[in-house]
């Protein structure tokens, strides 16, 4: 789960932050991981010239501005990697 932790809380709800912090750390590595996976695909398609390029990038800003919702991400460098990637993505053209 990560660090240990040498002392434990004896309070109550110190006790139930514990368990919730490490349930939304668990949900926030999920979409972290999610988000880079999709921006390799993307990438990949836009560098291999793929027919399906287009689709790959709209799920890839998707994924990104989930991020940014959730606060995964700051909204600039959301901003910032859907520019980079449609930048990219319309290079060629």
């Amino acid at each position: 789960m990560g660090k240990e932790v040498s002392r434990l809380p004896n309070i109550k709800s110190a006790k139930k932050r514990v368990k919730v912090i490490a349930t939304k750390t668990l949900q926030n590595r999920a979409l972290n991981s999610a988000l880079k996976t999709q921006l390799k695909k993307a990438n990949s398609a836009i560098d291999s010239n793929a027919a399906d390029k287009e689709a790959a990038v709209r799920a890839a800003f998707k994924k990104i501005d989930q991020a940014a919702a959730k606060g995964i991400i700051h909204k600039n460098n959301a901003a910032h990697k859907k520019s980079a990637l449609d930048k990219k993505l319309h290079a060629g053209a």
